[in-house]
């Protein structure tokens, strides 16, 4: 069994403080009071009461760290000091339509001695199978006491792509299909299920070989991105580079299959 860090026990204790809510409500998810924030962007008040909780929680146990979060925004905490960044309830879309398939996701960002800020702490936690997928920088991925490695695959011909698609008000169509267009004939399937971040958990676990997709908010794919990182996997931009937050662009999968990928993205988009 690994050893967990005690901030690493206090963010899966809050994760698991809010999960048994979020059961109940997707239990019940007819009787959900549902309010529009935006075109086909929902929230509702299971995603507002599990991240409450989780701030609750989390501000008790790290009281002067700030917070970055879905429904809730910046919370400012002492720039010295790490933040949590969190979305309660990914795959909100799912949840409201009775999808068993979406996640809470927590990731911690510490300032480094260079002045930049780096994603050190992680946990993708799927409260209906009680998954609980994490990692810490320089200690490995994990599924609750497994050590987790990206897939090993290394054909296209092979593979399957996790990506997430535009939808109404969200995401740019041309780009997105271009993309479809180039690595679909090359590979044995494409899957979009509806949540980012265990979409890159599975890239992290295996399930899925490789995943591309824009236009994610940073507590979408902050999680993700240690834990495919730490399971062997690599993380870039669209163009190769290490700017998947600041471009919002997001390329992961093992190393062989990684430069396939890229090299059939950028085709697509020259």
């Amino acid at each position: 069994m690994p050893s967990h860090s005690g901030l690493f026990t206090i963010i899966e204790r809050a994760a698991r403080k809010a999960a048994p809510r979020l059961r109940r409500d997707f239990n019940e998810v007819q009787q959900l009071q549902v309010s529009r924030k935006g075109p086909a962007d929902f929230v509702s008040m299971a995603d507002q009461r599990a991240e409450q909780t989780l701030f609750e929680e989390l501000s008790k146990a790290r009281p002067d760290w700030g917070f970055l979060m879905e429904e809730r925004g910046e919370v400012a905490g002492d720039p010295s000091k790490p933040r949590f960044i969190i979305d309660p309830l990914d795959g909100t879309t799912n949840f409201l339509h009775g999808i068993p398939h979406f996640a809470i996701s927590i990731a911690v960002e510490e300032p480094m001695p260079n002045g930049k800020r780096e994603i050190t702490t992680a946990l993708v936690y799927q409260p209906l199978t009680d998954e609980s997928f994490w990692a810490e920088k320089g200690r490995g991925a994990w599924l609750q006491d497994q050590r987790l490695r990206v897939s090993s695959r290394r054909e296209l011909t092979e593979s399957v792509i996790a990506t997430g698609i535009p939808f109404m008000g969200h995401g740019d169509f041309a780009e997105w299909t271009r993309i479809f267009g180039a690595i679909a004939p090359q590979v044995a399937g494409i899957r979009r299920l509806g949540s980012a971040a265990l979409d890159l958990a599975w890239v992290a676990a295996g399930r899925f070989d490789g995943y591309w997709e824009s236009k994610l908010n940073l507590w979408d794919a902050a999680a993700g991105l240690l834990l495919v990182k730490e399971a062997g996997g690599f993380v870039t931009d669209f163009r190769g580079g290490d700017r998947s937050f600041d471009r919002s662009e997001y390329l992961a999968a093992a190393d062989g299959l990684h430069s396939k990928l890229h090299k059939l993205l950028a085709g697509a988009l020259r």
